[in-house]
């Protein structure tokens, strides 16, 4: 399969299988988005791009759920990548009932790396949800993707990433 196609089909089933994961009946609705990243690894000069899609809902009292999937590789090397999983907790810093446009938020989660076999990891970041529309927004926000690929559980390899998302709901 090429490698756009590879990509459309990826980020259509996160998509379709995400559009009725999540109830409308926490702080507020949930949401799908889909992003681009670039970003850098740890001690190392190559930049990375890490696209894909999800969807996140509120839960209870500004916590939430999240989960997507996602392509990370080098810039110069796309087909050299790996997918990405990730299953997160969140914290939202506002309610998006109540009519803030623009709403803070921190994530923590687990993150599975795979290609031809599979690599553990976990991801922390942050940023804001910016509502420029009843449905439709945008995300920035940091996030730092860490995967022990040495099966040591001492050395992991952080991926810093800055993330443009668009969100709908």
């Amino acid at each position: 399969m090429k490698f756009r196609g590879l990509v459309t089909l990826m980020l259509g089933s996160v998509l379709s299988f995400t559009s009725n994961l999540f109830a409308e009946d926490g702080d507020g609705p949930g949401h799908k988005y889909v992003f681009a990243a670039p970003g850098k690894i740890t001690g190392e000069s190559m930049a990375t791009l890490h696209f894909g899609g999800g969807a996140q809902t509120p839960t209870y009292r500004g916590f939430g759920a999240a989960v997507e999937l996602g392509y990370l590789a080098p810039m110069t090397y796309l087909a050299d990548g790996i997918g990405v999983l990730s299953a997160n907790g969140l914290y939202l810093f506002g309610n998006s009932e109540k009519s803030n446009k623009a709403i803070p938020f921190a994530t923590l989660g687990y993150s599975m790396g795979f290609r031809s076999g599979v690599v553990n990891g976990f991801n922390v970041g942050g940023g804001i949800n910016y509502w420029f529309a009843k449905r439709m927004g945008v995300v920035m926000e940091f996030r730092d993707h860490a995967f022990d690929f040495s099966s040591r559980s001492t050395h992991f390899e952080h991926f810093y990433q800055f993330r443009f998302c668009w969100t709908f709901r």
